[in-house]
Order: structure tokens, then C-alpha cells, then sequence
């Protein structure tokens, strides 16, 4: 009895300190608490908007917010343009950016809403001695402790932002498919009349976005079994295309911003495996520009650690590939040297250090990406592979 007692004494002493035990947390920005006690909170669409039109308000110098489109259940597909003089097309490079093509990858829109607000936080700040070292400046965010003192990237550059806004147009996108990530759910959540558009009653709700853009729809016929015409083409099924290219409001969204746009480096963000694709690295057949491709890729990933994917040695030719995907289109339809990053090692990640470290590393990747699109026009001549 007595020890029962002392084990209900415990437990409800337990509970008093976890209650009343105080919340360590850090604040990124002074509207953005991340409590490192408990599970990351992501984003909502609703909490987004809020928080990009408050952005652009504070920031109308930088900071332009638009909406490219409305999703079948009406929500806005925002594009935030971040540059010196935000409301010209400047003769500039442009960089877009986009994350949440599928609504169940959450690390790939946080990513981005954390370096809208990296950006316009440092863009009028003054050069920051932010490690105390009376050195400022001298260990930016590429992944390297480059002033040998044991830590990484613990004194970023504020005039990389400066330079990046004032030479750059940068485009970004940070939630493909709201309907999707209000769902959580990998595809979209416009109904389906069957898997070509045909039947007179609802079979279905959802297309997957990342292979409803008109790139090579018609090497699904030609090898089915290659580029797994079922799964892709049943209407049910997580990977569905969709009836045909370009059928989905958002993907059509994309479409008719980026036709507007000169567009030189694009970053498509998705969750999850630590690694960096490329057009056209799920075949045999190398692409025109792959020594330019496997440079910029390589030096991406020396800032954040993750695997380019590399892989072209097949000892039986490959077919098979990733149709309709925005990197293959924005590449084969534009020229775009686009990429396709895959975030973090689960779709949403809840412990508050693995995103953070996500988001602050992928700033010094946007970075670099901004800062090699100031040559990478010339550079795709240069490097063309006839």
C-alpha cells in the first residue's frame, strides 16, 4: 500500500514539474517562436498568407507578393519576388524557387518561408560581427568553418543578401499545392472523372503535380512498363498525372508565370532523402549541359551534404525516368538549369533541430544558386555538350 501510495506521489509530482517546468525556446525572427521542447510546428496556408503579406507590408522596397492562380478549392498560389527594384523586370537573372509540389512534404515550403524571412530580416542590416570575434563576415553559410575556430557557418555575410536582392530576381513559390498541404496529402485535391477525364461521375480526387507538366507524356505508350504506366496513369493510384499535361490549376499556374519570366536557375524543394537530381539522371542518356549540371550540383552540395545523384553507368540501358516533372519540363521546354532537392531524411520532420538545420543551410544553398546565375547564361554556352 505504501508503495502504491509513493508511486501515485511520484507520478503526480511528475506531472507538476513537466507543467510548470519553464519552455526553452529560440526565437528565429520575433514572429516565428520555435519551441525547441516539443514537436516543430509547421506553417498552415492560412498562417503563411498572414505572415507573407505582413512580410511585404514591412518590406515593400524588396518584396513583392502575387498570386499566380487559384487551386480548385480556391486558394491562392502565392509567388513572393524578392529584388532591389521588385516592381521592374530588370535585366537581372532570375531564380525560381519553389517548394510543396506534393502537400504531405513539409520541410520543402518551410525551407522557403525561412529564407524569404533571412533575407528581408538582413537586407538593411549593417555587416554583423555575429560570433563575437571582432571579425565579421569571416565564416559565411557554404559549410565550412572557414575561420578554423570548431564551428560552422556561425558568421554569415550580410552583404551576400544585399548583393543577392540587388542583382538577382528571385521568384519563389513556397507552396505548389495549397489544397494539398492543407489535406497533408501528396497529391491535389481536385476530383478525377476517371483516368483520361472521361467518365460523367467523380472516381477519384488528386494528381500528383510533379508529373502533370508536358514533358515526353507520350514515352508512357511507347515503354509502359519502363515508365510504369499503371501507377501513373490509374487515376486512384498516389503517383496519378493526371488526364492530361498541364490539367491541374496549379501546375498551369506555374506554367504561365515561368513562360513570363527569364528564368536561369530553378530549385524545386521536396522531402525526403538528403539528395540533389538532376534532368535526365533516372536514365542512361547524359543531358547537353551535364558538366555544367554535375558543377553547380557539386558545389550545392558541399553546403549542405547531400548525395548528387550522379548515376549514368548502366550496364543495360534505362528508360525509365520521372515524366512530367518541373525539373525535366523547366529544362527541356526552357532551358532552365533546374534541380530537384529532396530535403531531410522523413517527409516532415518534428524535431526542431533537424528543419532549422534544414532551413539555415538551404539559405547559403540559395545563396550560391543567386550568385551563380550572374554567369550561368554564359556558362550554358560554354559548357554545352553537342
Amino acid at each position: 500500500m505504501k508503495g502504491k501510495i509513493l508511486s501515485i506521489l511520484f507520478i503526480f509530482l511528475f506531472i507538476l514539474i513537466s507543467f510548470f517546468s519553464p519552455v526553452i525556446s529560440v526565437s528565429i525572427e520575433s514572429n516565428n517562436m520555435i519551441n525547441l521542447s516539443s514537436s516543430y510546428h509547421y506553417f498552415t496556408y492560412p498562417e503563411m498568407t498572414d505572415q507573407l503579406i505582413s512580410l511585404e507590408e514591412n518590406n515593400s522596397d524588396i518584396m513583392k507578393l502575387e498570386s499566380i492562380g487559384l487551386t480548385y478549392e480556391g486558394r491562392d498560389i502565392w509567388m513572393v519576388k524578392l529584388s532591389d527594384n521588385v516592381n521592374q523586370k530588370e535585366n537581372e537573372p532570375g531564380v525560381l524557387l519553389m517548394g510543396a509540389h506534393h502537400g504531405n512534404e513539409k520541410a520543402s515550403f518551410e525551407v522557403l518561408l525561412y529564407f524569404i524571412r533571412y533575407m528581408v530580416n538582413n537586407y538593411s542590416i549593417p555587416n554583423t560581427d555575429n560570433d563575437g570575434d571582432q571579425s565579421i563576415n569571416e565564416d559565411p553559410i557554404d559549410g565550412i568553418d572557414n575561420d578554423n575556430d570548431g564551428f560552422i557557418d556561425e558568421d554569415p555575410s550580410e552583404d551576400r543578401v544585399r548583393d543577392a536582392i540587388d542583382n538577382t530576381q528571385i521568384f519563389i513559390i513556397p507552396m505548389v499545392s495549397p489544397d494539398g498541404v492543407a489535406a497533408n496529402s501528396r497529391k491535389n485535391q481536385a476530383p478525377n472523372y476517371g483516368p483520361f477525364g472521361r467518365s460523367n461521375e467523380i472516381t477519384s480526387y488528386g494528381v500528383n503535380l510533379n508529373r502533370n507538366y508536358d514533358d515526353n507524356w507520350f514515352l508512357y505508350y511507347i515503354f509502359p512498363t519502363h515508365y510504369h504506366f499503371i501507377i501513373n496513369t490509374l487515376d486512384q493510384s498516389f503517383n496519378y498525372r493526371g488526364p492530361y499535361p498541364f490539367s491541374e490549376n496549379e501546375t498551369i499556374a506555374v506554367r504561365d508565370f515561368v513562360s513570363n519570366q527569364d528564368i536561369s536557375i530553378s530549385l524545386s524543394f521536396h522531402s525526403f532523402s538528403e539528395v540533389i537530381l538532376y534532368p535526365w539522371m533516372h536514365t542512361s542518356k547524359d543531358n547537353p549541359h551535364e558538366e555544367l549540371f554535375i558543377s553547380v550540383g557539386e558545389n550545392m552540395s558541399r553546403i549542405n551534404n547531400y548525395f548528387l545523384y550522379t548515376g549514368r553507368n548502366y550496364i543495360i540501358p534505362r528508360y525509365g525516368g520521372t515524366l512530367g516533372s518541373s525539373e525535366n519540363w523547366l529544362y527541356r521546354e526552357h532551358g532552365v538549369l533546374s534541380f530537384t532537392m529532396e530535403l531531410c531524411r522523413e517527409y516532415a520532420p518534428s524535431e526542431p533541430d533537424d528543419i532549422l538545420s534544414a532551413c539555415y543551410k538551404h539559405v547559403g544553398v540559395n545563396l550560391y544558386v543567386c550568385e551563380r546565375s550572374w554567369i550561368i547564361e554564359d556558362e550554358k554556352i560554354l559548357f554545352i555538350d553537342n
